[in-house]
């Protein structure tokens, strides 16, 4: 015998959700497009489809020149935030433009020693520190 299944019936939760979840799409697209959002002309916003959020690393081994993996992208990823790099150089290499990143954001953040390795206490102010570069970037 084949049972024929009643219409489903939503719950009464389910409009709750739907709007939560507009409102979510609407804030996240308001925030993306804020005039204001990229302050720095040198350092334009990050490109569609990307996320200024840095989740690719949550710790504070030390990162140096020459290495590459989500440490490294991290590191970028914070001093692209910070306006110490471009958004386009986040690539997880650990190369000459995000050593002289490092450095700048060290010599900006007494008492670090700008030696360009990424250690604790430079994870610490990465971590902490707002976007704060006001001179323009030395790439283009």
């Amino acid at each position: 015998m084949i049972r024929k299944t009643p219409p489903s019936r939503g719950t009464a939760a389910a409009p709750a959700l739907t709007a939560a979840a507009l409102t979510t799409v609407a804030l996240v697209a308001a925030l993306a497009s804020a005039p204001g959002a990229s302050a720095d002309a040198g350092n334009p916003a990050p490109p569609p489809g990307s996320s200024p959020v840095c989740a690719f690393y949550d710790g504070d081994r030390p990162t140096a020149f020459g290495e590459q993996g989500e440490r490294v992208s991290q590191v970028q990823c914070l001093l692209a935030n910070r306006h110490y790099l471009r958004w386009s150089a986040v690539d997880g290499t650990f190369g000459a433009e995000t050593l002289v990143a490092v450095q700048r954001f060290q010599a900006d953040h007494p008492p670090l020693v700008p030696d360009g390795r990424v250690n604790g206490a430079t994870w610490s102010a990465l971590w902490h520190a707002g976007p704060n570069r006001v001179t323009p970037l030395p790439f283009p």
